[in-house]
């Protein structure tokens, strides 16, 4: 049965003469919100956001980066070929390019500046990198979005106290902080099955994926005493929640997380060729 319109005005007007109050903190601001979306003034996604945004401006960088050892990287001696393999196995938009230490970025490669090679038009590597840009580990996240929106830029390299590579950070991991996750390539159709073969024959594996079923896919014996999915299973395994590229083998199966966010494991990526390593054990820049 809906309010009647004195019981609607009398919500409002309480929750007006709540607004209208000055928050002291952002304890009590965030009370205010909350009581805005219980009465139905705002919808979960909206409340969601304005939350996340009110969190960037206390989370620094060092908080949401890629890590040094997780960042898909190439190397500027490398020929096109090998650059291109990587390129192909990590499926990512954007490479750091290095040179002979880990910590000597000399700029950003965009997978799409390949084409001409892959067409075997005339392709020079170090003409086609984009400046790198590089942010300290303790910059905040709304500084740096503001920073990304206006350089146009979508990738910066992180560098410690002592400059040296402390990981990477992009737009897009700034923007899922305030919007929550940004579906990409590897998100699966609702409709689509839980184990699905890509074109290089590794499988993509949703995470949600029950070990009973995962077992009978892989010819595997995982037990299931302390998760149900695969998922869980790989957080079981390395003790906490994994970032995004990060691998693990069990049962003797490359595993690599393709989609996580803060809170749960969304898309695995397993290799049935259990001797070959991913291509996310290029060095980190």
């Amino acid at each position: 049965m809906d309010p009647s319109p004195s019981r609607q005005t009398s919500i409002l007007e309480r929750l007006t003469a709540l607004l209208l109050r000055e928050p002291k903190d952002r304890e009590q601001l965030t009370l205010i919100l909350r009581g805005a979306f219980e009465h139905h003034l705002m919808d979960a996604d909206a409340l969601s956001i304005i939350e996340g945004a009110l969190a960037v401006s206390d989370m620094a960088v060092r908080d949401i980066m890629v890590p040094r050892a997780q960042v898909d990287a190439i190397n500027i001696n490398d020929p096109p070929e090998k650059i291109v393999e990587v390129v192909i196995a990590a499926t990512h938009s954007r490479f750091p390019a290095v040179g002979e230490s880990r910590d000597d970025v000399i700029g950003i490669l965009l997978a799409k500046d390949l084409l001409r090679y892959v067409a075997g038009k005339e392709f020079d590597l170090r003409d086609a990198l984009r400046p790198a840009v590089f942010v300290p580990e303790a910059k905040r996240l709304n500084v740096l979005l503001r920073e990304f929106r206006a350089s146009r830029n979508h990738m910066a390299i992180v560098v410690d106290e002592y400059g040296g590579v402390a990981g990477l950070v992009t737009i897009e991991d700034v923007l899922e902080q305030i919007v929550g996750e940004i579906e990409d390539e590897f998100d699966f159709d609702e409709t689509e099955a839980n184990i699905v073969t890509d074109n290089s024959g590794r499988f993509r594996v949703k995470a949600a994926t029950e070990i009973a079923d995962f077992n009978e896919a892989f010819n595997t014996t995982l037990s299931d005493e302390h998760c149900d999915t695969i998922g869980g299973l790989v957080i079981h395994e390395l003790g906490r929640l994994p970032k995004r590229n990060e691998q693990v083998t069990i049962g003797g199966l490359r595993i690599q997380v393709l989609r996580t966010d803060s809170r749960r494991v969304h898309t695995l990526l397993v290799d049935p060729q259990k001797t070959l390593p991913l291509a996310d054990e290029t060095p980190a820049g």
